[in-house]
């Protein structure tokens, strides 16, 4: 799984690394397309992610989304991505 096309829009996707299964990969593609379709803001689409996987995975996750930064985190197992859609860059992680 290493692109797509979000099917609410058509940003590319491409999934930079990732560690957790299929369908929470593509589930969490197709959370941030919809965050992406309702904010521009990144601190909100990083929110919509967090509390959107803290429900449906059980807590804590983590979300970071920009255009440009460095990162080095440890995460839970299968529980990591990390992928562009359009001009973003989202980093979600399973943590505590």
């Amino acid at each position: 799984m290493s692109k797509h096309r979000g099917r609410m829009s058509d940003r590319k996707v491409v999934i930079v690394d990732a560690e957790m299964s299929e369908e929470m990969q593509q589930n969490c593609v197709d959370c941030a397309t919809q965050a992406l379709e309702k904010y521009n803001i990144e601190k909100d689409i990083a929110q919509y992610l967090k509390k959107e996987f803290d429900k449906k995975y059980n807590p804590t996750w983590h979300c970071i989304v920009g255009r440009n930064f460095g990162s080095y985190v440890s995460h839970e197992k299968r529980h990591f991505i990390y992928f562009r859609l359009g001009q973003r860059v989202v980093l979600l992680f399973k943590s505590g």
